[in-house]
């Protein structure tokens, strides 16, 4: 099958739809169909897989700032590649996002599928519902990454849903090097931003003065500016910025704990899946995104979210209890395997060829 993937979001912003386009894109070229990206990209060339639209513009949504290409000529062009790329499905993330997405809902000659990646209704998204109602016919298909989030489209957009999870990489991570180091790591990777909760996991750390640790901090955002200033004393954090996704698999290989602290709005843990794929010990908030993908003290340790002493607590036994380590370890494996992308591309690639027929 000739297949398009299109994205809203840039491909150059590390994000959870980002990475999962990228990974379904290159699970389903492994299995024989020629599938391209149709995405904004400000500062990649574009590849064999992937078709640029244009730059992006950072636009409010919910509770971050989202990379959109929602320029005249991003949307231009968005439209020109999908009817007339000879696709013969046009699966679309987000597919009711003003801009991109909404453009090729509308542009698309060939059948349209579409995945709800988000979680959490706001008055604004409330509105868009009834603003595109008309328009939703065209989607012929349609998917789900969480119940949460399928219960946040359906709320919204009335509808059938499939719910079928996000997908990790396993591939990519076995074949990954392993990233030096000198001692016992705590790594985050994610915007910086206050629903993030990369300041209650600062904090918490700098609060364990026992243990000869590092904590690595992936990522950029609102908030670095205040969160380098106020951690500026504690020698122990090392700021890393944005990073390249194969260094952000062999950081996670070498880190002893990966820490997702988010507060709230995650739809599914894809971070928390590539923590257990790496064989990092998860620390997580327990939030109804990431219980989805994780249970406390079988795959991964959660705690209340924008709890500093709890989360102290929980990193110190991920790094100390040595036999809640190797049970954590061993379950995250294993629980990884139920996510794998291949098997993912295959439940979208089946409903694919029976939309077509």
């Amino acid at each position: 099958m000739k297949i398009a993937e299109l994205c809203p979001y840039s491909l150059s912003v590390p994000g959870g739809v980002q990475g999962q386009v990228i990974a379904l894109t290159r699970a389903m070229r492994r299995l024989g169909h020629e599938v391209e990206i149709i995405a904004p990209c400000d500062d990649l060339s574009p590849t064999e897989s992937m078709r640029n639209i244009g730059g992006s513009i950072r636009v409010p949504a919910n509770g971050s700032r989202a990379p959109v290409g929602i320029s005249p000529r991003s949307l231009l062009n968005t439209a020109s590649m999908v009817r007339d790329g000879g696709y013969e499905v046009v699966h679309i993330h987000e597919p009711f996002a003003p801009g991109p997405s909404l453009v090729g809902l509308i542009a698309s000659k060939a059948p349209v599928a579409g995945t709800f990646h988000r979680h959490g209704v706001t008055l604004p998204y409330r509105g868009l519902g009834k603003a595109v109602s008309g328009i939703g016919k065209k989607l012929q298909m349609r998917f789900a990454v969480s119940v949460d989030a399928m219960l946040t489209a359906r709320s919204v957009f009335d509808g059938h849903y499939q719910v079928v999870g996000n997908g990790v990489d396993l591939q990519a991570f076995e074949s990954s090097p392993v990233w030096p180091k000198e001692n016992q790591v705590v790594l985050f990777i994610g915007r910086h931003e206050h629903r993030k909760g990369l300041e209650v996991l600062l904090e918490a750390f700098m609060g364990i003065k026992d243990r000869d640790l590092t904590c690595w901090v992936a990522g950029d955002g609102p908030q670095t500016p205040y969160l380098r200033s106020i951690t500026a004393r504690d020698k122990r954090i090392v700021w890393l910025g944005r990073i390249s996704d194969a260094e952000a698999m062999a950081r996670m290989k070498a880190a002893d704990v990966l820490c997702a602290p988010s507060l709230y709005g995650e739809s599914f843990g894809v971070v928390l899946l590539e923590g257990l794929a790496a064989g990092s010990v998860v620390v997580a908030t327990d939030i109804p995104g990431y219980r989805g993908v994780t249970r406390d003290n079988v795959e991964a340790i959660l705690v209340p979210p924008n709890e500093v002493g709890l989360l102290r607590q929980a990193l110190t036994r991920a790094l100390a209890d040595t036999d809640l380590i190797e049970l954590l370890r061993e379950n995250g494996r294993k629980r990884a395997l139920d996510f794998s992308v291949e098997n993912l591309a295959k439940v979208y690639l089946d409903s694919f060829a029976t939309l077509i027929g």
